[in-house]
């Protein structure tokens, strides 16, 4: 059988427990009148900006809609090779007397790089000249006797104007084969190999020197067919190099194919870029851009503010009701994007304040705060 002393510290517990509950259910009132549950705050609990100070608000950074130039890009991989890339070949026999330039200089059009011996050639020509003058003045003197004062006969007049002639055709090809003992450069570049040494016998045929052409490059590449109406001669391409940070160089295209190739399905193209500096060398593996398209005066925005929704995109503007600031949800229509660029072809219009940090945390009718507008155009 229980006592009396157990029933009274049975009774003092339960109002203990009683009078705890009761002190959580008025804090809990209290709690529940805070305007900062995002309730209605009255009216003396408004701050200088005009929005409750129990309120949520959300700080964001705004850029003012303007219109801008929109180009648009097909990149593909390219690879240099020489404007000029030519092989000097000998064109007479003999042998490499000495060679006029250093391997790897700059060499003007025209300009000797190697020599072949030419004592046989240069003794060969002074003999056919001698002949050919002595004919000549042979030729000379009867075609006057005969025109003047009828002596000797008209067959040996021609006998020896054929003669003449045989003779001065002669020296002329001995000559050409003198020049043709200086090896020089058909085109301007650098002197980049050479195939024999001073002392080699070579015949015609021989490759000799190689001459490379840097100062112009073209840029070899591939365009998808699907781009294939998109891209024509003249247009012009932005180019950068792996081994180059930092540094674009521009292009125009010289060459579109006619045809696709089966293989990888593209059209090869050929740009031309200026290289004065010489910093690009031929087999450089390229980065290309060619413009596809150009827009002027249109919308673009950066892609990270385009959120996606259940009905298509939107983005978010800052727009002011009943003096406060509120975010606006804009459903919008997209057109072609480049480089995390998109243009925006329906629902914003120039002078909106685009929300550009912050847009992830607002909802439609979200109070918002503006902590920074940056300068310039989204």
């Amino acid at each position: 059988m229980l006592s009396d002393g157990w029933w009274s510290h049975r009774a003092a517990r339960q109002t203990a427990v009683r009078l705890v509950l009761t002190g959580l259910g008025v804090l809990a009132g209290f709690v529940g009148c805070s305007p900062s549950d995002g309730g209605e705050a009255r009216a003396d609990q408004v701050g200088d900006d005009g929005v409750p100070t129990g309120a949520r608000v959300v700080n964001i950074e705004i850029k003012p809609v303007a219109a801008a130039l929109f180009v648009d890009y097909v990149r593909i991989a390219g690879e240099v090779e020489a404007f000029h890339d030519v092989t000097v070949s000998a064109e007479e026999s003999g042998r490499i007397a000495r060679f006029a330039a250093r391997k790897g200089a700059w060499v003007g059009r025209g300009e000797l790089i190697a020599k072949i011996d030419d004592a046989v050639l240069a003794a060969q020509v002074d003999e056919a000249r001698a002949v050919a003058n002595v004919s000549v003045e042979q030729f000379e003197r009867q075609q006057r006797l005969w025109e003047e004062d009828n002596i000797g006969s008209e067959i040996a007049v021609l006998q020896l104007k054929s003669a003449a002639e045989a003779a001065t055709a002669r020296l002329a090809v001995l000559e050409e084969r003198l020049k043709r003992t200086e090896i020089r450069a058909p085109v301007a570049g650098i002197f980049d190999d050479k195939y024999v040494e001073a002392g080699e016998l070579v015949a015609p045929g021989t490759p000799i020197v190689r001459v490379v052409g840097v100062r112009w490059v073209k840029v070899i590449g591939g365009i998808p067919e699907r781009y294939a109406l998109d891209v024509a001669r003249g247009d012009s391409a932005r180019i950068t190099f792996d081994v180059l940070p930092n540094q674009a160089f521009v292009g125009t295209i010289e060459f579109v194919g006619t045809s696709v190739d089966p293989g990888n399905r593209t059209i090869p193209i050929e740009i031309v870029m200026d290289n004065r500096e010489r910093l690009v060398k031929p087999r450089m593996l390229a980065n290309v851009q060619v413009e596809r398209m150009r827009l002027d005066s249109v919308i673009a925005v950066s892609q990270d503010l385009v959120l996606r929704t259940e009905d298509g995109y939107q983005v978010f503007v800052a727009e002011t009701s009943e003096g406060r600031l509120h975010a606006a949800a804009r459903p919008v229509v997209l057109g072609p994007s480049f480089a995390n660029r998109v243009v925006v072809s329906d629902g914003l219009a120039i002078g909106d304040s685009l929300i550009v940090t912050g847009h992830r945390q607002v909802d439609e009718g979200s109070l918002v705060r503006i902590v920074a507008t940056p300068g310039g155009s989204e």
